[in-house]
Formats: structure tokens, sequence, C-alpha cells
């Protein structure tokens, strides 16, 4: 799953990131609003981490022109402001959930997978699909009780495409959601590591439709 995160404080960012890569995110950056605003517009993404307390353009106006936009990702603000009357201006631009500073990275982390289980229509942590059953918050994955090693590129593509269960997914698509944009990319990458999860998880989990993408479901 792929996530960008704003913040204009470096080091909170390079902490948020790497607490963001090791729980299995691909994360994009962004320090300012202006950077924040074309990013949010132009790049499709999972969820957001938004500081409110940007330069060049306010979090709380980026918040509201993507909104306008009709950007509807899952939207996660970080904020110092603790008045309650500014919580309630941020969940009423568009904000999804709050979180004032300082916090945990955990609580980070766990606040942005349930907001991306709800924009899937998922309530559990927990998704099963025939014999296989994958835990994000683990990082683990099991077939018919087995439990199956998989590296961080094969736990992101498996956990979008089961969050997506039932619908086919581009190729391009998913290649757009485990890779951040800093990262080199290869177009037979995601062959190879569908190919990889089918060796471990069953030859029949994800089908490929001709022309189109993949399949779970």
């Amino acid at each position: 799953m792929r996530v960008l995160l704003v913040e204009d404080d470096v080091e909170i960012s390079r902490r948020l990131r790497a607490s963001l890569e090791e729980a299995g995110f691909a994360v994009d950056q962004a320090f300012d609003g202006e950077e924040a605003l074309y990013l949010g517009e132009t790049v499709d993404v999972d969820a957001v981490v938004l500081d409110l307390g940007l330069p060049k353009l306010p979090g709380l106006e980026v918040l509201r022109r993507w909104r306008r936009a009709g950007r509807n990702m899952p939207i996660l603000v970080l904020t110092a402001r603790d008045a309650w009357t500014d919580r309630v201006e941020g969940l009423n631009a568009g904000a999804d959930d709050y979180l004032g500073k300082p916090f945990q990275a955990a609580e980070v982390v766990a606040r942005l997978r349930a907001l991306v289980r709800r924009s899937a229509g998922a309530g559990s942590p927990v998704m099963t699909l025939g014999d296989v059953t994958l835990d994000p918050t683990a990082g683990s994955a099991s077939v018919d009780g087995r439990t199956v090693e998989l590296t961080a590129r094969e736990l992101r593509i498996l956990t979008y495409l089961m969050h997506r269960r039932g619908r086919i997914v581009p190729q391009s698509e998913l290649m757009d959601h485990v890779y951040p944009m800093a990262e080199a990319r290869e177009s037979n990458t995601i062959e190879v590591y569908v190919a990889r999860l089918r060796r471990k998880l069953g030859r029949d989990c994800i089908r490929t439709i001709r022309g189109l993408g993949y399949r779970m479901g």
C-alpha cells in the first residue's frame, strides 16, 4: 500500500517514513504544502499522513483543495494544535482521522491501517480468501494454517490484491501502489513477484486476466 507522508520537520518525517516502510508501506514524501497539493492531485495513493503546520500552503488548505478536486483517499491529520476547534475544523474539511503531536509512530501505523481497511470495506485486520490468510499487522501470511515467509515487496503486492479481492487490478495500478516514486521500476518485476507468490501460496491464488491484470477471488 502506498502512502503520501506530508511533514515539514525533516527528522519527524525521516522517523515516520522508516516506521511506515518497516510496516510494509511504500512511502512518498512532501515537505511543504505546495508540493503536497501537487502530489495529492497527481499521484494515486492509498492514504495520506498530513501535517497541518506546513510552509508555502497550510495543511488545512491543502486538505480542502484535495476534497474539492474529488480526491477521496483516507487522510490522517497530524498537528501540534490541541484545541478541539482545530480538530473539528480539520474533520469538517475532510480529514478521516486526527492525531496530535507528540505521537508514537506505532499509533500512526495502526490508524493508517484502520483507515485503509475501512476504505476497502474491511473491518477485521486479518483477511482470508480460500485457504490463504493474511495479517498485515503482523506482516504474515499462511496457507491452510501453514506460515509462509514473504519478502516486503511480496507482502505489499499480496496486501493490495487482498484489499481488492474480486476486482481486476491492472499491472500498472499494482506497480503504482507498491513502489514509491523515488524507487526505480521495471515492467517485468510485478510478473516476477506474482510468480513467486503463486509458488508460495498456490498456483491458482492469483489469476491473470489476459490483457487486463490480476485478480484474487
